[in-house]
């Protein structure tokens, strides 16, 4: 079970992380976790520019090891990478010292303040330790592009109808999110374009005013 539209009491429960963007103005956060691959993620960036898009991408390190190339096409079209774990770790199910060193280890290849864990789980003992280093960044609208059981037009309407300014919208540029992503993504950008919005990276300028972060030495 997971909740479309993240409810108040969830970022309540959690106020040091980021949910959405507080503004006004017509903008949507694009994300995209678990890539970057040579399947997916090109794709994705071809339908960006198309809509002079401008996104942020959560990498597993893993991937980012196997496609070095993909990271620098991402970063070379202007848009932000964040930090998703080196082998996509559940945050629930394993040991602090493990986690932490994955998260070290992507951070080796993913250069970036940002943190999204895999699942958007985290155990409490984990989260002083990523503050110390990260923003994290969770979502306040999940497209469902990764549930095998929905289908595109499915994925689009739980956008369509959660989404609004401010909102920071989760997709996966992954094999499983697939033809879902694929049906889905040009028609979330073209509903949002024609309805006047804009499409923004989770910049550094943007979270410092947001989140600032405590610098440690």
């Amino acid at each position: 079970m997971y909740f479309v539209k993240t409810p108040r009491f969830v970022q309540n429960l959690f106020p040091q992380f980021l949910w959405r963007v507080p503004t006004e103005e017509k903008i949507l956060f694009l994300t995209f976790d678990d890539g970057p691959i040579p399947e997916v993620t090109p794709w994705v960036l071809e339908q960006l520019r198309s809509f002079d898009a401008k996104a942020t991408f959560f990498c597993v390190g893993q991937n980012v090891e196997r496609h070095p190339d993909l990271l620098e096409a991402i970063l070379a079209e202007g848009h932000v990478v964040g930090n998703h774990t080196h082998r996509h770790l559940n945050g629930w199910l394993s040991d602090h010292v493990p986690y932490f060193h994955d998260v070290r280890r992507c951070a080796s290849l993913v250069r970036s303040e940002l943190f999204r864990p895999p699942y958007g789980r985290l155990h409490p003992r984990q989260i002083p330790f990523l503050l110390r280093h990260y923003r994290i960044i969770m979502w306040d609208v999940l497209s469902g592009d990764f549930d095998q059981n929905l289908e595109a037009e499915d994925c689009f309407n739980n956008v369509v109808r959660h989404a609004g300014p401010g909102s920071i919208v989760v997709f996966h540029d992954s094999l499983k999110a697939g033809q879902r992503l694929r049906d889905a993504l040009p028609r979330v950008l073209e509903h949002f374009a024609e309805a006047g919005y804009r499409f923004h990276a989770l910049e550094e300028k943007l979270l410092e005013e947001q989140m600032p972060m405590k610098k440690i030495a």
